[in-house]
């Protein structure tokens, strides 16, 4: 399946290191963080990428180009200058998407299995499927409940009073019918399209136990930076 990475974001966690570069450039283990999401891809033969470039999007697309010198192929949609939000970078990229595709945070280093998530997504027959993980508030505030198969309810804000043991992980797969509501022709938070498909019941859950990785802070980012360091192509 295709994957879309949502990379336009300003990363004002990282600051300072990303107050001249965007986050997808961060270097780690001796490259930069995007290149080792697209190796990672590549090892289980997903080789077409969407990018959503936003800010310094210029630095991304000058390194890695059309993305055959890394044996893939990449497209960028840009966000047009305007923050859009990762619902509405989303939407802009619809000319480039095929009818199902995977979208992958920009900032997560995922080992998961995903030809056989792809597979159960297409077996669900529901619009969307996010990957979750038992975080028991351990790595950020859990913010997911599931049951019977489907992601119950969803809080992307993190601000729930309920005791919530799972998380999303960061990969999503998506029907392209789920993002064409001309509701969502505007500035959006992914998050809020995916809450209203949990309580439409049309969002199915893959529970991973495999731990989640990602560069959104400065703990993330050193902790990826070990584990790369001394396992430079992780572990599946």
């Amino acid at each position: 399946m295709q994957t879309v990475i949502l990379a336009g974001g300003l990363a004002t966690r990282l600051h300072p290191v990303t107050r001249t570069i965007p986050k997808s450039m961060v270097e780690v283990a001796g490259k930069p963080f995007l290149e080792h999401q697209l190796e990672l891809l590549h090892r289980h033969r997903y080789c077409r990428v969407v990018i959503c470039a936003g800010h310094m999007a210029d630095s991304i697309e000058a390194y890695f180009g059309d993305g055959s010198q890394f044996g893939m192929r990449i497209q960028y949609s840009h966000d047009g200058g305007a923050a859009q939000g990762t619902g509405g970078a989303l939407f802009r990229a619809t000319e480039y998407l095929d009818e199902e595709f995977f979208v992958l945070n920009g900032d997560s280093y995922l080992l998961l299995p995903y030809p056989r998530i792809a597979e159960a997504f297409r077996r669900s027959g529901k619009l969307g499927m996010m990957v979750v993980y038992r975080n028991e508030n351990r790595f950020d505030r859990s913010n997911v409940e599931v049951g019977n198969g489907l992601v119950r309810s969803y809080e992307p804000r993190n601000n729930s009073s309920r005791t919530l043991s799972l998380i999303d992980a960061g990969l999503i797969a998506f029907k392209k019918e789920a993002i064409l509501n001309p509701s969502t022709n505007r500035p959006y938070d992914l998050g809020d399209l995916l809450s209203r498909l949990a309580t439409e019941q049309r969002l199915a859950a893959f529970e991973t136990f495999q731990r989640f990785y990602e560069i959104g802070s400065h703990a993330g980012l050193t902790e990826l930076r070990g584990l790369l360091g001394e396992h430079p192509e992780g572990s599946d």
